[in-house]
């Protein structure tokens, strides 16, 4: 028997006490997907400072946190992937991950994201994901969420003829990203997401002077977003003029709405087609709800805001001048 379930029987013969959920460590050279698969719902791995290269795992536990302690330690793809699709594939229920940075996702498809989140409830705090073909990339499932807190999304890779968002969040019902920083794009967007409900608050997405993004925020399918406090930026050379893209895709959610408050808009693109906001509206349900509010729009481009409910303290200004925070 092993010591854990000797030690959780003995507990039970003391009265039923349910045993605590343990903290298992992974260092550099130690099996991942092993450590994964052993685990039960409720427990914590642990996972050291370091490269960990070619290390992948499936989460398919109810209850799991992968924390990463010390120094950021890093998942390095090294071309191994599990099931064709992600360094982890979370298709778990209440799932935690926590510290880490995953970086250099490729798979056959050309989509190989740093997390490919499949099913549960997922939240993502103080992780990095870099240099893979999508950051992370969601399915398309109405009970899923996501919750994603201080992460940075960077260095979209350059692969011509493949479209490599930043953050990809599929048809899920419950979408939230808070305080992150999302800048290097190519071609792809930096985030797009198709959720049913969309909460995105204090981030800081905005490209690189070198980078080649489309939209900084792509919402194709509407939703109820609630868009506050963010800088959002484009560079020169942008891939698409337009900075906030909403009901672009039609197939929309019936309650779509889109609140657009106290952010900052920077728009380096100097094509006259150039765009801080657009609305689908013939793509968008009937008497959808608009409600731009307190916005600055720093460069040229058209701001769409007809037949709005509420536009007011929306305040345009020149682009600051360059090594100047546009954020102040």
């Amino acid at each position: 028997m092993r010591r854990r379930d000797a030690v959780a029987g003995a507990l039970a013969a003391l009265g039923g006490v349910s045993c605590t959920s343990l903290a298992r460590r992974v260092q550099p050279g130690m099996n991942l997907a092993q450590a994964v698969r052993e685990a039960r719902d409720g427990d914590v791995i642990e996972i050291g400072p370091g490269r960990h290269e070619g290390q992948t795992a499936l989460i398919t536990q109810q209850r799991l946190t992968l924390r990463g302690v010390g120094e950021r330690p890093v998942l390095e793809a090294a071309g191994a992937h599990t099931e064709g699709k992600a360094i982890l594939v979370v298709r778990g229920g209440d799932i935690v991950i926590e510290n880490l940075e995953l970086r250099g996702a490729r798979v056959p498809s050309g989509n190989g994201a740093g997390i490919r989140l499949e099913g549960g409830r997922l939240r993502v705090e103080r992780c990095a994901f870099l240099d893979n073909e999508m950051g992370l990339l969601s399915a398309n499932r109405p009970e899923i969420e996501l919750s994603l807190r201080d992460c940075e999304f960077a260095q979209a890779p350059r692969h011509p003829g493949l479209l490599h968002h930043l953050l990809y969040v599929g048809r899920i019902g419950r979408f939230e990203i808070i305080g992150c920083r999302l800048h290097g794009g190519w071609r792809g967007h930096l985030i797009k997401s198709r959720a049913r409900e969309n909460r995105i608050l204090a981030n800081h997405v905005v490209d690189d002077d070198d980078g080649e993004a489309s939209y900084e925020l792509d919402l194709p399918n509407g939703g109820l977003a609630w868009v506050v406090g963010n800088v959002f930026g484009q560079s020169a050379g942008t891939q698409n003029p337009t900075i906030v893209s909403f009901g672009a895709e039609g197939d929309a959610h019936a309650d779509s709405a889109l609140t657009l408050a106290n952010n900052t808009l920077i728009n380096r693109c100097a094509a006259p087609e150039a765009t801080f906001v657009k609305v689908w509206r013939e793509r968008l349900p009937a008497g959808v709800e608009l409600r731009f509010t307190d916005n600055r729009l720093l460069g040229p481009g058209a701001f769409d805001d007809g037949n709005a409910i509420e536009s007011r303290g929306n305040v345009r200004a020149a682009l600051p001048a360059p090594g100047r925070d546009p954020a102040r």
